[in-house]
Protein backbone atom coordinates (compact mmCIF):
# COMPACT_ATOMS: atom_id res chain seq x y z
CA UNK A 1 0.00 0.00 0.00
CA UNK A 2 2.76 2.67 0.34
CA UNK A 3 2.22 4.80 -2.80
CA UNK A 4 0.14 6.58 -4.99
CA UNK A 5 -0.29 6.62 -8.98
CA UNK A 6 -3.35 8.30 -10.55
CA UNK A 7 -5.17 6.67 -12.64
CA UNK A 8 -9.14 8.02 -11.92
CA UNK A 9 -10.55 6.14 -9.32
CA UNK A 10 -8.71 7.49 -5.72
CA UNK A 11 -10.23 4.27 -4.43
CA UNK A 12 -8.30 2.13 -5.37
CA UNK A 13 -5.39 3.82 -6.87
CA UNK A 14 -3.80 5.16 -3.75
CA UNK A 15 -4.27 8.84 -4.14
CA UNK A 16 -4.29 10.27 -0.61
CA UNK A 17 -5.66 13.77 0.92
CA UNK A 18 -2.84 15.55 2.87
CA UNK A 19 -4.41 14.67 6.34
CA UNK A 20 -4.52 11.41 5.04
CA UNK A 21 -0.96 11.38 4.37
CA UNK A 22 0.13 12.73 6.99
CA UNK A 23 -1.77 9.54 9.18
CA UNK A 24 -0.69 7.39 7.13
CA UNK A 25 3.01 7.82 8.09
CA UNK A 26 2.33 8.18 11.62
CA UNK A 27 0.68 5.14 11.67
CA UNK A 28 0.85 2.79 8.49
CA UNK A 29 4.37 3.37 8.51
CA UNK A 30 5.62 1.69 11.52
CA UNK A 31 2.52 -0.92 11.41
CA UNK A 32 3.09 -2.02 7.99
CA UNK A 33 6.13 -0.53 5.95
CA UNK A 34 8.86 0.19 8.43
CA UNK A 35 9.87 -3.47 8.14
CA UNK A 36 10.91 -3.65 4.62
CA UNK A 37 13.38 -0.87 3.17
CA UNK A 38 16.42 -2.51 4.69
CA UNK A 39 15.22 -5.60 3.14
CA UNK A 40 15.30 -4.63 -0.37
CA UNK A 41 17.97 -2.27 -0.22
CA UNK A 42 20.26 -5.41 0.82
CA UNK A 43 18.60 -7.03 -2.71
CA UNK A 44 19.69 -3.96 -4.90
CA UNK A 45 22.93 -4.26 -3.26
CA UNK A 46 22.55 -0.42 -2.11
CA UNK A 47 26.17 0.87 -0.06
CA UNK A 48 27.94 3.99 -0.14
CA UNK A 49 28.30 6.47 -2.99
CA UNK A 50 25.20 5.11 -4.86
CA UNK A 51 22.84 6.85 -6.50
CA UNK A 52 19.27 6.05 -5.46
CA UNK A 53 15.89 6.23 -7.07
CA UNK A 54 13.07 5.63 -4.49
CA UNK A 55 9.76 5.00 -7.20
CA UNK A 56 6.41 6.20 -5.87
CA UNK A 57 8.09 7.09 -2.65
CA UNK A 58 4.86 7.93 -0.96
CA UNK A 59 6.08 9.64 1.97
CA UNK A 60 9.54 8.55 1.54
CA UNK A 61 9.99 5.51 4.13
CA UNK A 62 12.46 3.80 1.73
CA UNK A 63 13.72 6.87 0.36
CA UNK A 64 15.47 8.02 3.99
CA UNK A 65 16.51 4.45 4.65
CA UNK A 66 18.67 4.50 1.73
CA UNK A 67 20.34 8.30 2.55
CA UNK A 68 21.08 6.86 5.71
CA UNK A 69 23.10 3.95 3.32
CA UNK A 70 24.36 5.74 0.67
CA UNK A 71 26.03 8.90 2.72
CA UNK A 72 27.62 11.88 1.77
CA UNK A 73 29.16 10.66 -1.64
CA UNK A 74 25.62 9.44 -2.73
CA UNK A 75 22.57 10.33 -3.66
CA UNK A 76 18.74 9.51 -3.46
CA UNK A 77 15.80 10.98 -5.47
CA UNK A 78 12.34 10.03 -4.74
CA UNK A 79 9.05 10.35 -7.20
CA UNK A 80 5.64 10.15 -6.48
CA UNK A 81 2.06 11.75 -8.19
CA UNK A 82 0.77 12.84 -4.45
CA UNK A 83 1.29 16.17 -3.67
CA UNK A 84 -0.08 15.52 0.05
CA UNK A 85 2.73 12.27 0.45
CA UNK A 86 5.55 14.43 -1.50
CA UNK A 87 4.87 17.05 0.65
CA UNK A 88 4.78 14.87 3.76
CA UNK A 89 8.09 13.22 2.56
CA UNK A 90 10.17 16.63 1.78
CA UNK A 91 9.40 17.50 5.74
CA UNK A 92 10.46 14.04 7.15
CA UNK A 93 13.74 13.38 4.50
CA UNK A 94 14.67 17.25 3.89
CA UNK A 95 17.88 15.55 2.61
CA UNK A 96 16.45 13.68 -0.57
CA UNK A 97 15.78 15.54 -3.88
CA UNK A 98 11.33 14.71 -3.87
CA UNK A 99 10.17 15.24 -7.59
CA UNK A 100 6.54 15.33 -8.46
CA UNK A 101 6.38 12.17 -11.76
CA UNK A 102 4.55 9.30 -12.66
CA UNK A 103 6.17 5.57 -12.84
CA UNK A 104 5.57 5.55 -16.58
CA UNK A 105 7.03 8.53 -17.06
CA UNK A 106 9.81 9.17 -14.64
CA UNK A 107 11.33 12.88 -14.79
CA UNK A 108 14.84 11.73 -14.71
CA UNK A 109 17.88 10.94 -17.48
CA UNK A 110 19.03 7.57 -18.55
CA UNK A 111 21.66 5.49 -16.60
CA UNK A 112 21.52 7.73 -13.99
CA UNK A 113 21.48 5.46 -11.09
CA UNK A 114 22.63 2.85 -9.76
CA UNK A 115 19.68 1.06 -8.00
CA UNK A 116 16.00 1.52 -8.35
CA UNK A 117 13.26 0.61 -5.62
CA UNK A 118 9.77 0.48 -5.39
CA UNK A 119 7.87 -0.60 -2.51
CA UNK A 120 4.32 -1.68 -3.08
CA UNK A 121 3.20 0.54 -5.83
CA UNK A 122 3.16 -1.82 -8.91
CA UNK A 123 -0.39 -2.37 -7.96
CA UNK A 124 -1.35 1.28 -8.42
CA UNK A 125 0.05 1.96 -11.65
CA UNK A 126 -1.75 2.62 -14.88
CA UNK A 127 0.52 0.63 -16.85
CA UNK A 128 3.11 -1.48 -14.76
CA UNK A 129 5.47 -3.13 -17.72
CA UNK A 130 5.67 0.62 -19.04
CA UNK A 131 6.56 1.91 -15.27
CA UNK A 132 8.94 -1.35 -15.43
CA UNK A 133 10.56 0.18 -18.58
CA UNK A 134 11.16 3.64 -17.44
CA UNK A 135 12.60 2.08 -14.31
CA UNK A 136 15.25 0.22 -16.47
CA UNK A 137 15.81 3.28 -18.57
CA UNK A 138 16.68 4.96 -15.86
CA UNK A 139 18.98 2.50 -14.10
CA UNK A 140 22.69 2.04 -15.11
CA UNK A 141 23.60 -1.33 -16.97
CA UNK A 142 23.54 -3.49 -15.01
CA UNK A 143 21.98 -1.75 -12.33
CA UNK A 144 19.66 -3.37 -9.67
CA UNK A 145 15.61 -3.11 -10.06
CA UNK A 146 14.03 -4.69 -7.02
CA UNK A 147 9.72 -4.01 -7.01
CA UNK A 148 7.74 -5.09 -3.84
CA UNK A 149 4.11 -6.04 -4.20
CA UNK A 150 1.93 -7.46 -1.40
CA UNK A 151 1.23 -11.19 -1.20
CA UNK A 152 -2.39 -12.26 -2.25
CA UNK A 153 -5.57 -11.93 0.41
CA UNK A 154 -5.07 -16.01 1.07
CA UNK A 155 -1.75 -15.43 2.77
CA UNK A 156 -2.73 -12.13 4.65
CA UNK A 157 -5.72 -13.46 6.85
CA UNK A 158 -6.11 -9.77 8.42
CA UNK A 159 -7.10 -8.27 5.30
CA UNK A 160 -8.88 -11.27 3.55
CA UNK A 161 -11.28 -10.72 6.83
CA UNK A 162 -11.44 -6.73 6.77
CA UNK A 163 -12.51 -7.68 3.33
CA UNK A 164 -14.85 -9.80 4.35
CA UNK A 165 -16.21 -7.87 6.86
CA UNK A 166 -16.58 -4.67 4.65
CA UNK A 167 -18.23 -6.37 1.99
CA UNK A 168 -20.82 -7.41 4.05
CA UNK A 169 -21.08 -3.87 5.77
CA UNK A 170 -20.61 -1.81 3.22
CA UNK A 171 -20.51 -3.35 0.00
CA UNK A 172 -17.78 -3.80 -3.20
CA UNK A 173 -17.00 -0.35 -3.23
CA UNK A 174 -15.23 -0.16 0.04
CA UNK A 175 -14.04 -4.23 -0.19
CA UNK A 176 -12.74 -3.52 -3.25
CA UNK A 177 -10.65 -0.51 -2.54
CA UNK A 178 -9.27 -2.71 0.36
CA UNK A 179 -8.03 -5.70 -2.18
CA UNK A 180 -6.34 -3.28 -4.52
CA UNK A 181 -3.23 -3.50 -2.67
CA UNK A 182 -2.88 -7.12 -3.12
CA UNK A 183 -4.16 -7.19 -6.87
CA UNK A 184 -0.39 -8.73 -8.13
CA UNK A 185 -0.78 -11.43 -5.05
CA UNK A 186 1.46 -14.20 -6.83
CA UNK A 187 4.91 -15.22 -8.29
CA UNK A 188 3.74 -15.91 -11.50
CA UNK A 189 1.42 -12.29 -11.50
CA UNK A 190 4.45 -10.00 -10.37
CA UNK A 191 6.69 -11.78 -12.76
CA UNK A 192 3.96 -11.51 -15.83
CA UNK A 193 3.52 -7.15 -14.48
CA UNK A 194 7.35 -6.77 -14.66
CA UNK A 195 7.63 -8.25 -18.24
CA UNK A 196 10.39 -8.19 -19.94
CA UNK A 197 12.61 -4.77 -19.51
CA UNK A 198 14.34 -6.82 -16.80
CA UNK A 199 17.18 -9.25 -16.98
CA UNK A 200 17.79 -12.29 -14.78
CA UNK A 201 15.07 -11.64 -13.00
CA UNK A 202 14.27 -13.49 -9.49
CA UNK A 203 10.59 -13.14 -7.73
CA UNK A 204 10.95 -14.05 -4.04
CA UNK A 205 8.71 -14.23 -0.94
CA UNK A 206 9.45 -12.76 2.10
CA UNK A 207 7.53 -13.28 5.49
CA UNK A 208 6.34 -9.73 7.47
CA UNK A 209 4.11 -8.89 10.05
CA UNK A 210 0.74 -6.24 10.12
CA UNK A 211 1.39 -5.29 14.04
CA UNK A 212 -1.38 -2.76 15.40
CA UNK A 213 -2.11 -1.67 18.82
CA UNK A 214 -5.83 -2.80 18.38
CA UNK A 215 -8.43 -3.41 16.41
CA UNK A 216 -9.90 0.29 16.45
CA UNK A 217 -6.38 1.52 15.64
CA UNK A 218 -6.32 -0.84 13.23
CA UNK A 219 -9.62 -0.07 11.73
CA UNK A 220 -9.66 3.47 12.15
CA UNK A 221 -5.95 3.66 10.54
CA UNK A 222 -7.12 1.44 7.69
CA UNK A 223 -10.14 3.80 6.97
CA UNK A 224 -8.71 7.42 8.21
CA UNK A 225 -4.91 7.21 6.76
CA UNK A 226 -6.42 5.38 3.90
CA UNK A 227 -8.52 5.85 0.24
CA UNK A 228 -11.39 4.29 1.91
CA UNK A 229 -11.72 7.94 4.34
CA UNK A 230 -13.64 9.00 0.72
CA UNK A 231 -15.96 6.03 1.38
CA UNK A 232 -17.12 5.56 4.31
CA UNK A 233 -17.97 8.42 7.03
CA UNK A 234 -18.23 8.95 10.77
CA UNK A 235 -21.41 7.08 11.09
CA UNK A 236 -19.98 3.89 9.21
CA UNK A 237 -16.71 3.98 11.13
CA UNK A 238 -18.64 3.76 14.20
CA UNK A 239 -20.66 1.23 12.74
CA UNK A 240 -17.91 -1.04 11.34
CA UNK A 241 -15.79 -0.85 14.43
CA UNK A 242 -18.55 -2.72 16.56
CA UNK A 243 -18.71 -5.11 14.12
CA UNK A 244 -14.63 -5.36 13.71
CA UNK A 245 -14.14 -6.32 17.72
CA UNK A 246 -16.17 -9.09 17.33
CA UNK A 247 -15.63 -10.47 13.92
CA UNK A 248 -11.52 -9.53 13.85
CA UNK A 249 -10.95 -10.72 17.28
CA UNK A 250 -9.45 -13.32 17.02
CA UNK A 251 -5.85 -10.95 15.45
CA UNK A 252 -5.81 -9.82 18.97
CA UNK A 253 -3.39 -11.09 21.47
CA UNK A 254 -4.33 -11.00 25.39
CA UNK A 255 -3.66 -7.61 25.50
CA UNK A 256 -5.47 -6.69 22.69
CA UNK A 257 -2.64 -5.83 20.08
CA UNK A 258 -3.12 -6.83 16.62
CA UNK A 259 -0.66 -9.19 14.82
CA UNK A 260 -1.07 -11.32 11.42
CA UNK A 261 0.64 -12.49 8.80
CA UNK A 262 1.74 -9.68 5.93
CA UNK A 263 3.90 -11.15 3.27
CA UNK A 264 5.56 -9.61 0.60
CA UNK A 265 6.86 -10.62 -3.01
CA UNK A 266 9.76 -8.99 -4.57
CA UNK A 267 11.04 -8.74 -8.29
CA UNK A 268 15.21 -8.39 -8.62
CA UNK A 269 16.30 -7.92 -11.74
CA UNK A 270 18.78 -6.09 -13.23
CA UNK A 271 18.77 -3.11 -15.95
Amino acid sequence: MDTTEQTGDDATTGQLTAEAAELYERFFVPALFDQWPGRLLDLAGVGPGDRVLDVACGTGVVARAARARVGAAGSVTGVDVNEGMLAVAAREGPEVAWLPGRAEALPVPSDSFDAVVCQFGLMFFTDPAAAVTEMARVVRPGGAVVVATWAGLPETPGYAAMVDLLDDLLGAAAAGALTAPFTVGTPDALAAAVGDPLDDLEVRRLDGVARFDSIDAWVTTDVRAWTLRDLIDDEQLATLLDHARVRLAGFCDADGRVAFPAPALVAVGRG
